[in-house]
């Protein structure tokens, strides 16, 4: 197994904060109310749209386009403010650093590269896929297929490291080896309902499961 595709928010970024934050900021801007903390992060997962339609309770193309535009401005702006790289997230990347490494998240790619240079990991990996395609997002394997097709990487030679059940369902579709880890932003019964190859407590476990 040579190549480990990462998950990123709840995975490798404790971003729960700064994301509630955006929302609420979008939801105020709206003149909407704020929403619980708890609320918000279990909208989390399948694209900054769907959450924010959740949380504005409306699928008006129009007020989300616009909601969407205010979260992504602000996030931008304000996406580091609170945001943590969880324990072991430096020394895993490094000591797999001879492997392909891609990040694959629901999340902006711009955003994500800006997390990912500002905490100096991301010169590890070869390519993101954000979720600026809302036609391509997890659960669909196709961002999955896309780094598939586009590196000819052999699927028997990948893992999907996630914290959502949405990243285990989209390993599956791909036919791609799929490890869970516990202490992400996913519901642990979820994640057991999506069933995971291998399941993880921390990111150094991962040494046991990719030789």
């Amino acid at each position: 197994m040579d190549t480990i595709i990462f998950d990123l928010d709840g995975t490798l970024l404790d971003s729960k904060n700064d994301i509630v934050n955006a929302v609420n900021f979008t939801l105020k801007s709206l003149n909407r109310r704020e929403k619980p903390f708890n609320e918000i992060v279990s909208c989390v997962g399948h694209g900054i749209r769907e959450v924010l339609s959740k949380c504005l309770d409306s699928e008006n193309n129009n007020l989300l386009n616009k909601a969407v535009n205010i979260f992504e401005n602000y996030f931008l702006a304000h996406a580091l403010d609170e945001t943590l790289l969880y324990p072991q997230v430096k020394e895993i990347l490094e000591y797999f650093k001879e492997k392909n490494l891609f990040i694959v998240t629901n999340r902006s790619k711009k955003s994500s590269e800006l997390a990912l240079r500002n905490f100096g990991i991301l010169q590890y990996f070869k390519d993101i896929i954000g979720g600026d395609d809302e036609t391509c997002l997890k659960p669909s394997p196709c961002p999955l297929e896309k780094i598939i097709a586009r590196f000819s990487v052999g699927k028997e030679r990948i893992v999907i490291v996630g914290d959502m059940a949405i990243d285990i369902i989209a390993g599956r579709g791909a036919g791609i080896t799929t490890c869970a880890v516990t202490y992400g932003i996913g519901k642990k019964e979820d994640i057991l309902k999506a069933k995971p190859d291998h399941i993880i407590q921390n990111l150094l476990e991962l040494k046991g499961i990719v030789s």
